[in-house]
């Protein structure tokens, strides 16, 4: 019988109503065995061989903090290249300066070049938006370089420009970039799905094995760092799954990595269609034959309504952009239609990538057909993202039995950006209305896309407590989350948008021992200083994981 350790604590925060304060953690191999103090749980003590761990005498064990919604492999592309973002990050390694303004962000790309040994080295830098950065063209780029490849990758990952010598590096006939109609040759510019043709001249290079390998190895410190125990790829294998699988499980499905990755495929791939779509649930049940430990494939499926939020291309309803507006689909209605419908009748969990108000309207009328045709209880249809919205849409997504996946740190870096560019006032400061799922009672958890946001849960609940821009304008104060709101969209119900609330998400006997530790109580913190809470480590599967922390 393996032994019992037991974790005491200044505080245990388990997030369940019916025990919500301990003082102790019995846990046998990965299983919670009881919650409590020493003194309630001394039969389990009494009966069976123990040991008491005291190593957290002086911290706050919560559940092990969840990200439902990330993405491995973007990150373990772009964690190697150069960051030229407008905020600053924090980063297990290094803090990235913020770079702002036209002229310091190419001051920055020649800068970079200049550093760069290897010539021929391609120089992809990620970061770039227009609204601090202003545009950039090809020829904009051309005098960075005119030998050396320059990929600028946008913020939102969405869109990238490049280079005449990109071009020429790609091996690539400009004809078929004219043909594609999310490709503008004219201006070195793939987008939304365009991404996928410069992925098949990319891949050789960016998911390069030793390239990518110290890409994942990256994302590994940072999902660590901020304090994850459950993370969501949200599009596995967006890239190319057979070359990404390897390189996933030889670096995340080891004995030190301290956390597990809920795989959720594309239901359809990026940029294909439904006639490349008719084996999909074949493909997406014979996923799981390679689950692993820590890599598990299971009855959940991303699809994609409009375009990114980041680049702008989400799909909006009037009274539109204060500027002319140009939204992509990223599915057609009528494909992601039939698409849903496929795995609806399956029984599958649908998350949809939504960022407009009428990309979050495609998903909501495909939910209210598909009900219609074909009811189903608990289906956890997800709208994911949920950038703008309308209020009469959160009531017909709490009718229809819809949850939410909310990227909140929008509003913290583009509140201000689309109060001034893009939505006006009234509608900036309600992105991402968290408020209003709340009233009413749409489940909902908070997540951070990395890297469209840092992978810092604590910082995604700060911004919902607060909701406080990058210039320190509080945005729309009536659909801020109460504290509590906000550690349960970090913990249980985020395990419960995931499927996985009878594994983990909070802390009571029979669930997976994992845990965050934090250094303060955040309910004693309060909500202004969420994300200042130093974290200690996790504890993973009744494994403490202390983070190190840069030097």
């Amino acid at each position: 019988m393996t032994e019992i350790t037991v974790y005491t604590a200044r505080l245990v925060r388990t997030m369940e109503p019916a025990l919500p304060l301990a003082t102790a953690v019995a846990v046998r191999g990965d299983q919670i065995i009881e919650v409590g103090s020493l003194e309630t749980m001394q039969p389990w003590l009494e009966a069976h061989p123990h040991r008491i761990d005291d190593r957290f005498k002086d911290h706050v064990i919560m559940p092990g903090f969840i990200d439902p919604h990330l993405h491995p492999s973007m990150a373990a592309l772009l964690l190697p290249m150069h960051f030229t973002t407008a905020l600053e990050w924090h980063l297990p390694w290094q803090d990235v300066p913020a770079t702002r303004g036209n002229n310091e962000f190419l001051d920055r790309l020649k800068e970079i070049d200049l550093s760069m040994e290897d010539p021929d080295e391609p120089l992809f830098a990620w970061g770039h938006h227009p609204i601090w950065h202003d545009e950039v063209y090809r020829q904009t780029l051309n005098g960075i370089s005119s030998s050396r490849p320059v990929i600028v990758w946008h913020r939102g990952f969405h869109t990238l420009v490049v280079n005449d010598a990109t071009i020429k590096w790609m091996g690539m006939d400009e004809a078929e970039g004219e043909r594609h109609p999310q490709v503008n040759m004219a201006e070195g510019r793939f987008f939304e799905t365009g991404l996928a043709l410069a992925f098949r001249y990319f891949n050789s290079f960016t998911l390069a094995p030793k390239r990518f390998a110290e890409g994942l190895e990256r994302l590994r410190q940072v999902v660590h760092f901020g304090g994850h125990t459950t993370i969501g790829d949200m599009a596995a294998g967006m890239f190319d799954l057979e070359m990404e699988w390897p390189a996933l499980v030889k670096a995340l499905e080891r004995d030190d990595t301290p956390f597990r990755v809920q795989m959720i495929p594309p239901g359809t791939p990026l940029g294909g269609g439904l006639k490349e779509s008719e084996k999909l649930i074949e493909r997406a049940v014979g996923l799981r034959e390679r689950n692993t430990h820590r890599l598990r494939f299971y009855d959940h499926v991303k699809l994609f309504a409009d375009g990114g939020f980041y680049a702008g291309l989400m799909q909006l309803g009037p009274p539109g952009a204060i500027e002319e507006h140009h939204g992509e689909w990223m599915t057609p209605p009528e494909t992601f239609e039939a698409v849903a419908r496929a795995f609806w009748n399956e029984g599958f969990k649908i998350h949809v990538h939504c960022s407009g108000d009428l990309g979050v309207e495609l998903a909501l009328d495909t939910l209210e057909k598909l009900q219609w045709e074909r009811p189903r209880f608990d289906h956890r249809f997800t709208i994911e993202h949920f950038g703008v919205s309308t209020p009469e849409q959160v009531r017909r997504m709490a009718a229809l039995g819809a949850c939410a996946s909310v990227n909140i740190y929008y509003v913290h870096e583009l509140g201000d950006a689309y109060w001034k560019n893009k939505l006006g006032h009234e509608r900036a400061s309600q992105m991402s209305r968290l408020g209003t799922l709340a009233r009413h009672n749409v489940p909902t958890a908070l997540h951070t896309d990395f890297t469209m946001a840092p992978a810092l849960p604590l910082n995604s609940a700060w911004v919902a407590v607060n909701r406080i821009s990058e210039a320190g304008h509080v945005m729309g104060p009536e659909e801020c989350l109460t504290l509590d709101q906000a550690m349960r969209a970090i913990t249980v119900d985020a395990a419960y948008v995931l499927g996985l609330e009878h594994e983990i998400g909070t802390i009571r006997a029979g669930k997976k021992a994992d845990f965050t530790i934090l250094e303060q109580d955040p309910y004693e913190v309060g909500g202004e200083n969420l994300r200042e809470i130093p974290i200690w480590g996790t504890v993973f599967e009744g494994r403490p994981f202390p983070i190190k922390h840069k030097k």
